[in-house]
């Protein structure tokens, strides 16, 4: 596969790199193998925290760097790009304070002398996207890297320079080459990874099909997956909710990122026809005065998307849904500059049976519906192959809270956005995928959790009755 990037914001290749070689890579894995056994998982976690914290702390301090990498090879705004660098470094940095504390032994109650300890398991193979090119690997080398894992990164083709910049903030810092280590590698030679005894885990955070390849090939080597596959997050309106605080929090939760975020709020249901008006016209409105220009500029409001294939499908999206019955209120094209850019979107009269219904929009494509009811409101928001998150928008929290629980994700928010923090599970279920990253749930995916039972010196053995 081609490891290039080309800017979205003029379509220009900048720069290519080569594959990297079999004999690269299996140097590679040696070395990753010979850090987790000879060192990394043997240090003090104090120690690794000081390397985490080091690199974290690079991060924030060439701050600026890392973010125009992030504009160059995704286009993505330079407010948001700098917002992703600060976040993460905050995760590596919340890793590295908590891990003492998640890693002690959990006694069990009711066994005198038991207790599950938790030990690192060795390479962790993570496959990542190029959304967010920073924040989807400190979430993968955080908690791994803390429990005395080492992790290799197979990035996205499109963001090899800031594959390249994240590995970086290890390299000469008091740890041993080979904890973190990036690779350029083809789609057959993730495949042979998998297979290879030494790389004892898989992450995946990108497409379906993705995510089921590698899942399939985990699963035929008996070895764990995380699974993060996307998602079509539900917008809910109830009649009571402020209209215009949530047309704030519905703009940004549609078109942070140019609407390229697997939590990004893509379907809005809105319950009474009047209040849909409203609300369809406030929403139209701030989505039209967006301001398209480069992602450099601060004043840009509205970027390009990350690529030509990526602008090319969603057009072809749209193209599908206004011939299947779906209503353009707002944009429906591309924009008239140079690079991938396509207009702020928004889609009304969305049938059952058009293909969009059920589909992800990624990118700035908003679909729209009025439901009459609760009920309504709550089966269309679960009439997805998704389960991502999803949010409730009411001045009611009761009601807010009762309706959140019928939501069939692995996220709700009330009166937000599905968003992410460091200390906050994230993951989802159905087709989005299984499995949680961040937080403490984040901290023990890859991991053995090991029983150690210690009996007083000179016990006798078990009774029968006590054998399990």
């Amino acid at each position: 596969m081609a490891y290039q990037t080309i800017s979205p914001a003029t379509g220009e290749v900048i720069r290519t790199f080569n594959e990297i070689s079999d004999k690269e890579l299996e140097s590679a894995v040696a070395q990753a193998q010979v850090a987790y056994q000879s060192n990394w998982s043997r240090r003090k976690i104090s120690d690794r925290a000081k390397v985490v914290s080091a690199a974290a702390s690079r991060l924030r301090e060439h701050g600026e760097e890392y973010a125009r990498y992030l504009t160059l090879e995704m286009g993505k705004l330079i407010v948001e790009a700098r917002a992703e660098v600060a976040l993460s470094a905050d995760i590596l940095d919340y890793y590295a304070s908590r891990a003492e504390e998640y890693l002690k032994p959990q006694l069990i109650p009711g066994s005198p002398g038991s207790s599950v300890e938790t030990k690192p398991l060795g390479i962790i193979l993570g496959v990542e996207p190029w959304n967010f090119p920073y924040y989807q690997l400190a979430r993968v080398a955080g908690p791994q890297l803390m429990v005395g894992n080492v992790v290799i990164i197979k990035h996205a083709g499109s963001v090899p320079q800031s594959a390249l910049a994240f590995a970086r903030l290890f390299d000469g810092l008091d740890a041993p080459q080979g904890i973190y280590t990036n690779i350029f590698a083809s789609f057959d030679q993730v495949g042979r990874l998998i297979d290879d005894a030494r790389i004892r885990g898989a992450t995946v955070t990108g497409s379906e099909r993705a995510g089921a390849a590698v899942a399939e090939r985990a699963g035929r080597n008996l070895k764990k997956s995380v699974m993060e596959l996307g998602g079509s997050d539900p917008f809910i309106v109830l009649e009571d909710a402020p209209l215009e605080a949530t047309l704030d929090n519905a703009l940004w939760g549609r078109m942070n990122n140019t609407g390229q975020s697997c939590v990004a709020s893509k379907r809005f249901i809105v319950i009474g026809k009047e209040r849909g008006k409203a609300f369809l016209d406030g929403l139209t409105a701030r989505m039209g005065a967006l301001r398209v220009g480069d992602p450099n500029d601060e004043a840009t409001t509205l970027g390009p998307v990350s690529s030509e294939n990526a602008m090319n499908g969603l057009l072809h999206q749209i193209d599908v849904a206004r011939n299947a019955g779906a209503k353009v209120v707002l944009g429906g094209g591309r924009v008239n500059r140079s690079g991938f850019y396509v207009e702020a979107t928004i889609l009304t009269e969305i049938g059952k049976e058009n293909p969009i219904y059920r589909q992800e929009l990624f990118g700035p494509v908003a679909s729209f519906y009025v439901v009459d009811t609760e009920d309504e409101a709550i089966e269309l928001a679960n009439a997805t192959p998704f389960g991502l998150g999803g949010s409730v928008f009411t001045a009611d929290l009761d009601r807010g809270r009762r309706v959140a629980d019928r939501i069939e994700s692995g996220m709700v928010f009330i009166n937000h956005p599905t968003w992410t923090a460091p200390e906050l599970p994230f993951g989802g279920v159905k087709n989005s995928g299984y499995g949680r990253e961040l937080s403490d749930l984040g901290f023990g995916e890859f991991v053995n959790r090991r029983l150690v039972s210690v009996s007083p010196v000179g016990a006798p053995p078990p009774s029968v009755n006590q054998a399990g």
